[in-house]
């Protein structure tokens, strides 16, 4: 039987090329707002964890002395190593591994961020403790996520079709459970901001080559919800919706 890690890996590891051309992912109010928390970061070591495709990594790179861009997928380390050196950005090096168990001594990065990756991971808590542990004393940390509305009915849906779509999907958590999980590994928050964002179906199915199967499901399952899941979500009969998204800023 495979572990949870294995499911990830072969769901992610052929995806990589569509993941670098995805505009959800190399674009974004959360990308722009991660800006101005770079500031006076010139001489900060950054580890971005579950880089994915590296839009972290590149957005960060001008602005700090180096990155780590960490990630479970052979595939996707190499479309960053490739695309870091099409981009002229030298400071980048790639390290594969799992969030639970960082290859890392402690107290190493001033700045860890982490985008679009936790809602795929097996044991956040365990990650999160980690986290703290590789980072300096007064070092930051910066999580960027899709994150459940909390409210049952809402959260039902959101985890079905994420789950249809993906079935690497772990969990969306609620902003009060990734408080909590954050207080638990001794990390505190210091601020957060919220964003809405667009999925447009047939590159969102496309993006993880959903079956067809799944994808109907999704549709299916859209067509019977009630008029406030569909106005707060704001879904299209072809399916597109809206995502809450939130970034965390903490520090031990």
């Amino acid at each position: 039987m495979k572990t949870h890690h294995q499911s990830v890996y072969e769901q992610f590891d052929e995806q990589a090329n569509s993941y670098l051309t995805s505009a959800v992912h190399a674009s974004g109010e959360d990308l722009e707002a991660l800006q101005k928390y770079l500031s006076h970061s010139k001489a900060a070591n950054v580890l971005d964890l579950g880089c994915g495709a590296g839009h972290v990594s590149f957005n960060v790179a001008p602005k700090v002395q180096s990155v780590t861009a960490f990630d479970l997928s052979d595939s996707m380390l190499e479309v960053v190593k490739n695309s870091a050196k099409e981009r002229g950005l030298n400071n980048i090096s790639t390290v594969k591994g799992n969030v639970e168990s960082l290859p890392f001594d402690s107290q190493t990065f001033d700045l860890i961020i982490s985008r679009y990756s936790a809602h795929h991971w097996h044991d956040v808590e365990q990650a999160l403790r980690e986290v703290r542990r590789v980072l300096k004393p007064n070092g930051r940390v910066i999580f960027i996520d899709v994150v459940s509305p909390g409210h049952p009915v809402f959260d039902l849906y959101l985890q079905t079709v994420e789950v249809l779509r993906d079935t690497s999907h772990v969990r969306d958590y609620p902003a009060g459970e990734w408080i909590e999980m954050f207080n638990n590994a001794r990390l505190f928050l210091k601020n957060s901001e919220s964003f809405r964002l667009r999925l447009e179906f047939t590159s969102w199915i496309e993006r993880m080559r959903t079956p067809k199967v799944f994808a109907d499901a999704i549709l299916a399952y859209q067509a019977t919800l009630s008029s406030d899941i569909k106005t707060y979500f704001e879904i299209d009969e072809d399916g597109s919706f809206t995502s809450d998204v939130m970034l965390f800023e903490l520090h031990k």
